[in-house]
């Protein structure tokens, strides 16, 4: 199951760079991952300061 990120998400960009498969974007209210893109491996997870990036 792909990983998304919630609301609680700043938009500060600090898990974009580590995205080894260019899947987070910037959205309307804050980052988005690419549901097609993401490839369930979990290195965004510990770069968000807020622990915005959650599984399913």
């Amino acid at each position: 199951m792909a990983y998304s990120i919630n609301s609680d998400c700043v938009s500060c960009g600090a898990c974009v760079s580590d995205c080894p498969v260019d899947a987070i974007a910037p959205g309307d209210a804050h980052y988005v991952i690419n549901e097609d893109s993401c490839i369930d491996c979990g290195v965004c997870v510990p770069s968000c300061p807020v622990d915005a990036i959650i599984e399913g």
